[in-house]
């Protein structure tokens, strides 16, 4: 919940209706006019530790003659091997228009092991991948509204959702307001997936449903809650999804700045936002640099975020393409350290659509707008610098 400002100004008519008033009622009034400010980050953590690290350079190793085109998505399963969803633009597709979406698969040392799936039918916009803890490949692509669980060896064992049909006129979805009522097992540019530890999956929908869709360990449906809106429980763009040792599920609402907290019946239980002031000598990459009320809509937006395991969990969350900063957030909100700004180099970033952190000191990032995937080893808490953001 937002702090009151220090001096409420309130118009002469104001004045005048809380003359008399208890102090009570006028708390009560005042909270009412507050909820109608527009929301911008008050940059309460001025100051946090700036952690170091190294960019792997020439990371991945690509096939002669490939290139990646848009990456929105990494993965890391549990024999160190990296998976890459990109838009790669294959020109020819399943659904409307050319596909965009190509599944690659890179051992340990960066090195290209093969394509899964060439040519899917589920491939038309490439979104996130995750790897659950039995090591399927799990790929969620938005412009085929589905999701797609391949087990180890590349082969397809369930599908949710289900894409337009051609011959009924595929087109991408309107974006209307508000949005046409969601149906259950079905999904409307979804964007995420995760699983609690009884198997239950939960996948975020999305760019039109504004909701987190759950389904059984069998994939069964089961139910789902929230809409669009700002209130806890509501969602504007739920884009990422986790879950913790404990089952408590952090969803990253980006257009709302915040990361909201749910058990797995899907109870509110809090949120929480980033509020680091970025370095004011970044740049944006694409666009003119957002300033005042344009900045205060994308800085800390939880556009990505993966959770460490083992006993001791950290999130790392990504901002969007602007100030592109990932910041080390302990589970209950705190910014613990910050990484990276806004660049073309490596060692920035641009449209950090999904990281993976298979520990605590080792991270990998897709970037939508520099069409890369960067393997970041991140230096000791020992070796990080306090620096102003």
């Amino acid at each position: 919940m937002r702090r009151l400002p220090a001096r409420l100004k309130l118009g002469k008519k104001y004045k005048n209706r809380l003359a008399g008033a208890s102090m009570k009622k006028f708390m009560i009034f005042a909270l009412s006019v507050f909820c109608f400010l527009p929301m911008a980050p008050s940059f309460a953590q001025q100051s946090v530790p700036e952690i170091r690290f190294d960019s792997v350079p020439d990371y991945p190793k690509l096939p002669p003659g490939m290139n990646f085109g848009e990456v929105p998505g990494v993965a890391v399963n549990s024999k160190g091997h990296v998976f890459v969803f990109t838009r790669s633009n294959t020109a020819s597709g399943p659904a409307y228009g050319p596909a965009a979406a190509q599944l690659l698969e890179f051992g340990p040392k960066g090195e290209f092991l093969r394509e899964i799936s060439k040519g899917s039918y589920a491939w038309a916009e490439a979104h996130t991948v995750r790897i659950d803890r039995d090591d399927n490949i799990w790929a969620i692509d938005k412009g085929s509204d589905m999701v797609v669980k391949f087990n180890p060896a590349g082969r397809v064992v369930m599908v949710f959702g289900r894409r337009q049909e051609s011959a009924d006129d595929a087109k991408p979805w309107a974006h209307v307001d508000p949005p046409l009522p969601a149906v259950d097992g079905l999904f409307r540019q979804p964007t995420d997936i995760t699983w609690d530890s009884q198997g239950n999956i939960y996948i975020t929908d999305g760019y039109i449903n504004s909701r987190v869709a759950k389904y059984d360990k069998n994939g069964d449906w089961v139910k789902s809650w929230g809409d669009k809106g700002t209130e806890p429980g509501q969602f504007r763009l739920p884009h990422a999804i986790v879950a913790d040792r404990n089952d408590n599920l952090y969803v990253g609402d980006r257009t709302n700045r915040r990361i909201q907290v749910f058990d797995t019946d899907g109870k509110f239980l809090r949120m929480f936002t980033i509020d680091v002031p970025p370095d004011p000598k970044t740049r944006a990459v694409n666009g003119a640099t957002p300033t005042g009320t344009a900045l205060a809509a994308v800085s800390g937006a939880p556009n990505s975020i993966c959770i460490t395991p083992g006993p001791n969990q950290v999130l790392f969350v990504g901002e969007t393409t602007f100030p592109g900063r990932i910041f080390r957030v302990s589970l209950d909100g705190r910014v613990l350290g910050v990484i990276g700004r806004s660049g073309r180099l490596l060692g920035r970033f641009s449209g950090m659509h999904q990281l993976a952190c298979p520990s605590e000191n080792e991270l990998y990032v897709a970037e939508t707008s520099n069409w890369r995937v960067q393997k970041l080893l991140l230096h000791s808490q020992t070796e990080t610098t306090s620096a102003r953001r």
